[in-house]
């Protein structure tokens, strides 16, 4: 079995508050008796995209684990690379493969800069035309980005999801080892399907967002009382896909009911 750990929209902003989320998390997941193989931050790292706020997702995400990371709609591609990533300066989308054993991770930028919906260009479908050519052919394949590519009952986040969502879903659907789409941006934790196989949806951990049937926009959009919460993925030896979703209580995990 191979166990990838999710973490999305940590938002790092200078504050004591999500970088000590972000600590507990990685905390758990460093003390787990089975640790992830792999550890994929689905976007927005930061809030606002400056380098001291990298600088600060650098120290917090710090893990002997292989962490694997995409931009946002919160990021900045050219501060990301050069204050997260140590590579040079560029604007171009930060899209990157990984092999975790006989799994590969597609990790796609659907971020537009300066705009809050998203999108895939020509360069990361090239990307993505590339990457499953090289892939194994009897291996399965996760792909991850930030924007979900249909409609979760957000009213916030739907207004601004993946625009052209039909021509990912052509490639899921026409490529047999893509087991499942993981996302990030809705800030909470979602199942459901997306060119007929799972697509996930992994919570923040700095916050929860509400659906249609519990936010009345502007007011009690964001919810900040959580504790933080990712996904735990498991891709079995026969290439199924199963997702446990936890919430990291702030004072550590109890292996023990409390007195």
């Amino acid at each position: 079995m191979i166990l990838a750990a999710q973490l999305s929209d940590t938002h790092f902003d200078l504050s004591t508050r999500n970088t000590e989320r972000v600590e507990a998390v990685m905390g758990y997941l460093a003390e787990l008796p089975r640790r992830p193989d792999v550890i994929l931050v689905t976007g927005d790292l930061t809030d606002s995209g400056k380098p001291e706020q990298y600088a600060e997702a650098r120290l917090a995400l710090r893990s002997e684990i292989p962490v694997h990371v995409l931009p946002g709609n919160h990021d900045d591609r050219a501060a990301l690379r050069a204050e997260f990533l140590g590579e040079p300066a560029s604007a171009t989308p930060v899209n990157s493969a990984h092999r975790v054993g006989p799994l590969t991770v597609l990790m796609l930028d659907s971020s537009i800069p300066g705009e809050p919906s998203g999108r895939l260009d020509e360069d990361t479908y090239d990307f993505l035309r590339t990457a499953l050519a090289e892939a194994p052919a009897d291996g399965p394949i996760l792909l991850a980005l930030h924007h979900p590519p249909k409609p979760l009952f957000s009213p916030i986040v739907d207004v601004i999801a993946l625009a052209d969502p039909g021509r990912l879903a052509a490639v899921v659907a026409g490529d047999a080892r893509i087991v499942g789409t993981l996302t990030g941006h809705a800030h909470s934790p979602i199942a459901t399907t997306f060119a007929g196989k799972p697509m996930i949806t992994c919570p923040s951990t700095a916050s929860v967002l509400g659906g249609t049937w519990e936010v009345t926009p502007p007011h009690r959009v964001m919810d900040y009382a959580p504790d933080p919460a990712i996904a735990l993925h498991v891709i079995d030896e026969s290439f199924g896909l199963t997702t446990h979703f936890r919430t990291v209580a702030m004072g550590g995990w109890l292996s023990e009911p409390p007195a």
